[in-house]
């Protein structure tokens, strides 16, 4: 398995009305997945998560192919992201996969990196970690999950009519990652990588953190194509494949 990649991915945002990348994401599966030791999915899988108990063809058929792969001998790790932080345990079990959380320390290869989402770095949005905070306290997940499922798609809807409306209003700084919260989080953790997505801006960022140079890489949102990140024995790079080649 030691010559087998590590891979990782963020932000499909898979839906029902993005054929599309419904599709690349099967591909990658097959093309590049199927070969690897194991797959990260960090966050933002689905476009929106309202509970296990309501699930779609769609999501079936990804836990389907999932499953198949882990059955095949894929270690698949599965990480909330802000739109879909509902996804709980029997949802996974169903994939093969395990639910893990943020921030997480992966050591492999003699190396160490850390994962993470991404949404709890952006400290300069306040809006958004007020809102972030609310939807994650277990007390209000248990009174949401237990209102019909109507009731929680009108608020998901609207929820993220106001997401939109705010965001049009934001300076683009304020929804990145804060660089205190990144410097922060990898000291704590002591790495000198750091894997991340929600942005939507993948790049490679050098940090200058004395007496070494660290990381912070960020994968992209797969709407125009499928970002993933693979980490060998020989090398850890950020990768584009174009949708026409999905």
């Amino acid at each position: 398995m030691a010559d087998k990649p590590i891979l990782f991915i963020s932000d499909l945002h898979l839906e029902p009305d993005r054929p599309d990348i419904s599709q690349a994401f099967f591909n990658f599966l097959e093309k590049h997945a199927a070969s690897a030791q194991a797959l990260y999915i960090l966050g933002d899988f689905f476009n929106v998560w309202l509970g296990d108990d309501y699930s779609s063809e769609l999501s079936l058929k990804v836990a389907e192919k999932l499953n198949t792969l882990n059955q095949s001998g894929l270690t698949i790790k599965l990480m909330h992201g802000n739109r879909d932080f509902l996804i709980g345990e029997n949802f996974a079990q169903s994939c093969g996969a395990e639910l893990i959380e943020e921030p997480y320390l992966l050591e492999a290869f003699n190396q160490k990196v850390l994962l993470m989402h991404g949404d709890v770095l952006c400290t300069q949005d306040h809006d958004y970690m007020a809102f972030r905070q609310l939807v994650r306290d277990p007390d209000w997940q248990r009174d949401f999950l237990g209102r019909p499922i109507a009731e929680r798609l009108a608020f998901a809807a609207e929820a993220r009519k106001q997401s939109q409306s705010m965001s049009s209003n934001k300076a683009a700084d304020i929804m990145d990652v804060a660089a205190e919260a990144v410097a922060d989080i990898m000291q704590k953790y002591n790495v000198l990588t750091l894997i991340h997505g929600h942005t939507h801006r993948p790049a490679v960022h050098e940090i200058a953190q004395p007496p070494e140079t660290a990381r912070r890489i960020v994968l992209g949102d797969w709407d125009d194509g499928a970002w993933y990140i693979s980490w060998s024995e020989e090398q850890l790079s950020l990768h584009k494949i174009e949708s026409s080649a999905a």
